[in-house]
Order: structure tokens, then sequence, then C-alpha cells
């Protein structure tokens, strides 16, 4: 029986950004057309095609649903020749179809990759997250501290007063009060509308960004993909599992998660090495959105392998028929 091949992140990171290119490139037409599910489509189709050409044994772990709910990168779908290493994938074919469709900013492609078994097996519920960028202790916030706590926490940290801090939140109703408690320490806040991958993201690299830290709720899925990112670019992320049916808490059961209130660090969702891509759809302080000129489109990736900490920017400018 022949060895099972060992996961060579380095030959396979630029497999995975022709990946998040091609479902970048397939969502190009669809920016600003008002049509979320079919920039979705075009980007899953087109995330599939190249996912199946790499030489690999892949298991889409985080993906566009259950069978079910997700005819194509549903959860459990097998991908790649099946010859090669046996990898976890967790993929958001377009992370902001609302954005996409109305053309503003942070849209991404988001993929990730490790040894199989490295990454959790989210259900598609909510997560409770909270996320810091690298360079302190690990604890510095916690899960179980208020939000003017954790802001507190966070300015003492980093040697400034809290009307220093600025805290990343996806706007949505649930978080009204958390944002009124965040306000009263005088921290700034960002509002995003969507796409909370690259919101906490924007934590890695809060020089550029300004953003120092992300809580709220959003789905647990896209808080693996996070994970995965920071586990790249250094940083802390936090996530508890919330469930609001029962149906919710037989989804995690199915996945194989006994203990519902469970706090998972950054490495507990991804456990290994990992590989990181995402492409900018649209114009976003993570990444530039495609740009279009006569007979080609030019989309910037960035690459990230968590082995050497490597984050690499690549321009493809691609000719269009």
């Amino acid at each position: 029986m022949a060895a099972t091949p060992d996961f060579n992140d380095r030959m396979l990171s630029l497999g995975l950004a022709r990946v998040s290119e091609a479902a970048a490139i397939a969502s190009a037409g669809w920016v600003g057309r008002g049509d979320e599910k079919a920039a979705d489509q075009a980007a899953v189709n087109a995330m599939r095609d190249q996912l199946n050409k790499l030489d690999i044994a892949g298991v889409v772990v985080i993906g566009e649903g259950e069978r079910d709910e997700a005819p194509m990168l549903f959860i459990g779908e097998e991908v790649g020749t099946q010859n090669g290493p046996a990898v976890d994938i967790a993929l958001d074919p377009l992370e902001g179809t609302t954005l996409t469709a109305k053309d503003m900013p942070n849209a991404l492609t988001v993929i990730a990759m490790g040894p199989r078994g490295s990454m959790l097996h989210a259900p598609d519920v909510y997560m409770d997250k909270l996320a810091v960028g690298p360079g302190f202790r690990t604890g510095v916030v916690t899960m179980d501290m208020s939000p003017s706590e954790r802001v507190s926490a966070l300015a003492a940290a980093k040697g400034v007063s809290t009307h220093d801090i600025t805290v990343c939140v996806l706007e949505r109703p649930r978080h009204e009060d958390m944002i009124a408690e965040i306000r009263t320490t005088g921290a700034a806040i960002r509002l995003i509308t969507d796409g909370d991958v690259a919101g906490i993201i924007h934590c890695a690299e809060s020089e550029k960004t300004g953003i120092d830290m992300y809580m709220g709720s959003g789905g647990a899925p896209e808080g693996v993909l996070a994970a995965a990112a920071l586990k790249c670019m250094g940083g802390q992320i936090f996530g508890r599992l919330i469930f609001r049916n029962d149906d919710e808490k037989g989804r995690a059961k199915k996945a194989g998660i006994t203990n519902l209130d469970r706090v998972y660090t950054r490495d507990d969702m991804v456990t290994g090495d990992v590989i990181f891509a995402a492409t900018g759809v649209t114009d976003g302080s993570i990444l530039p959105g495609i740009r279009r000129e006569p007979g080609y489109l030019t989309t910037e990736t960035i690459l990230m392998r968590s082995k050497t900490g490597s984050v690499r920017r690549m321009i493809y400018r691609n000719p269009v028929k």
C-alpha cells in the first residue's frame, strides 16, 4: 500500500491562489448588478472547477451549506483529483454577496486548506466572536469580559487611552446594546454591513486598517475561515457557538460537537499548518477590487502560509476574450 502523500503547503499555495483568483474573476461581471445569487453561483462554479484540477484528496469542511441546501461545494463534498494529500478545505466563494451585488467595499473570495482533520467542522449556526491582532499576551481579552472591559483591557495592553481603540462590529439590530456599551468607553466603532472574515483580518493589520479589535456574532463557518487567516498573520480569535433552537443543536452534534458551551481559540479551530488565499472583488481595506481595462481583468490576491508566517501579494493580469 502506497504511503499517503504529505501536505506540501509550499507547492499547493500557488494552486490555492489560482482557485481564489478564478472565483473572483467569475464574479466580476456581477459587481453592482443587484443579483446576489448569480454572483455567488458564478464564484462557486469557478472555484469548484479550479479545485478539481488540484492533485489533492480534498474534503470541504466549511462550505456553502449542508448537502441538501447547496448543490456544489457543500459540506462533505470531495474535491480535487483524489491523487494527492488528504486535506480539509474551508471556503467562501464570495464573502460578501450583498457587497458584490451593490458594489460596496470589501467583497472577497476566500479559501483555506490544511491537512485532513486540521479544521473545526463548524455547523452552519451563529458564533459569538472576539478577535485582536498579533503582539499581545494570550488572553489579553476574553469572552468572559463585558464589551467595555475588553476595550479597557486592550487599551491598557497597548498603553493608550480607550479613546484610541477602534472596534469593528457587524451592523445588526442584535448588536445595538453591545455598540452602546462600547461607546461608553469612548472607543470608536467601524460598522460593517457584511463580510466579517474581512472584519477580523483587519485586526491583524491594525496599522494599515486602523482596527484594533473585532467583536460580535456572525456565521460560525466564517469564524473558522478567519481563524485560518489569523493562524498565518498572527493574532487571537475566540468563538462560542450560539444555538437558537434544537435543530441547530442537532447540527452541532452531527458535526461531532458535544460541548455546546465551549470557547474555541484560534488553535482549537485550526489545529495544523494551513495556507490561506483571498482575492479582492470590490475595493477594500485589505485588497483592491477587480480592475477592468480593454482586453484585461486584473486581480490582487493575498496568499499566506502559517508554517512560515509568509504573506505574499500577487497581481494577476488576465486577458479576457
